[in-house]
């Protein structure tokens, strides 16, 4: 009795130091600082795994973006698979059309690029020299033979091969993610019913309304980003047709390709305009190119993004900034693309996950219902 007695009280002193203020803040850094390093293992394993986790993210955004169409042609009596197959193929169709279009607009128009950009490079050349600016000849060609120094470097000759290994894993890629895709849009409701078999009541519930609403929230992320993609596009693509800017088709489409980076990317993809149309038709074109830019971005913030957006991308400016830093650091453009998506479905997953209602909602009406079989 006298030994239990005497052993509490050597542990008493010891439970009694996590009870006070301070034990409780070293036991929540303890739990905090757990937690990191969980993610940042998970985080590292990913990235080792990154030519299979990217290419099903992206198929699972496309999925969730063309699963209305897909559900659409099921409800007006088209079988499961012939539904699927046709908006299998129309993406393809529509990827292939874009690729064919940019690559013809190059080609036609590369020998007029190659001789306004030497024009154009020997006007700053002149500007350079008798301009306000203290450079003379001999600071323009020890810089166009550093220039030169660095094309034929090493650095840039194990870039070309790095180059070559990246573009194979972009072909591997891209063939995992179509197969993925499209077994995704044929089974996805028998993909995500799998997974949720060893869950059961309020759990399984709630894990329903989360893929639900991920599914909403890329979908009309990726539908609403488009529209907005589309209108940046046309309306530069036409200034740069009227100022009879090289390349303006191509440029025209980066423009839509890069809206799909918030933020940044339709400002980079509208400098690069500008920066050809510099090269290419002097100053004053440029300028003008800038102007443009400026107000299609105005535009697109101001009014696009509100009613087009809507709840979709429901995550504060500088919260999207984080997330594409973040995710330019981990993976580079793709995780620049990918991030701002993840980020807004990571918030919608926590909001649905803390409500005090579980009950399954149909949240997107163009979705089939819980536990239904595709035709």
């Amino acid at each position: 009795m006298s030994s239990s007695i005497s052993r509490q009280d050597q542990t008493l002193p010891g439970a009694r130091a996590w009870q006070d203020g301070l034990g409780r803040a070293g036991s929540r850094a303890a739990q905090v600082l757990l937690i990191l390093a969980l993610v940042a293992v998970s985080i590292y394993g990913l990235l080792q795994i990154r030519l299979l986790v990217i290419p099903v993210m992206i198929a699972l955004i496309l999925a969730a973006a063309i699963g209305p169409f897909v559900n659409f042609l099921r409800r007006k009596g088209v079988p499961g698979a012939l539904a699927t197959a046709i908006a299998f193929l129309s993406l393809l169709l529509l990827l292939a059309a874009t690729t064919t279009v940019i690559v013809v607009a190059v080609r036609n128009e590369w020998d007029e690029l190659v001789a306004a950009t030497t024009s154009g490079l020997d006007e700053l050349q002149t500007f350079l020299l008798t301009g306000p600016l203290p450079i003379d000849q001999a600071q323009i060609n020890e810089a166009r033979e550093a220039l030169v120094d660095f094309a034929t470097s090493q650095q840039v000759r194990s870039g070309a091969l790095t180059g070559l290994s990246v573009a194979t894993e972009f072909i591997a890629g891209t063939t995992l993610m179509v197969v993925v895709l499209f077994f995704f849009l044929k089974d996805g409701e028998k993909i995500w019913d799998f997974f949720l078999r060893p869950f059961g009541g309020r759990r399984a519930a709630k894990l329903r309304r989360a893929g639900s609403r991920t599914l909403e929230v890329l979908g009309g992320y990726v539908r609403g980003t488009a529209i907005i993609a589309l209108v940046d596009a046309t309306a530069i693509g036409i200034a740069l047709l009227v100022l009879q800017v090289p390349l303006a088709i191509p440029l025209a489409m980066i423009v839509f390709l890069g809206a799909f980076i918030p933020l940044v990317g339709a400002t980079v993809a509208g400098i690069l305009a500008a920066l050809v149309a510099l090269v290419a038709n002097g100053p004053v074109v440029a300028l003008i190119v800038v102007i443009i830019v400026i107000a299609v971005n105005q535009l697109e913030g101001d009014l696009l993004q509100p009613i087009v957006m809507g709840n979709a991308l429901s995550l504060h400016a500088l919260v999207i900034l984080f997330a594409l830093t973040a995710g330019t650091i981990l993976a580079g453009i793709v995780g620049a693309v990918l991030s701002v998506p993840l980020a807004a479905v990571v918030w919608a997953v926590l909001q649905v996950w803390s409500a005090e209602d579980p009950r399954v909602e149909d949240l997107n009406p163009d979705l089939p219902p819980a536990g239904s079989e595709p035709t």
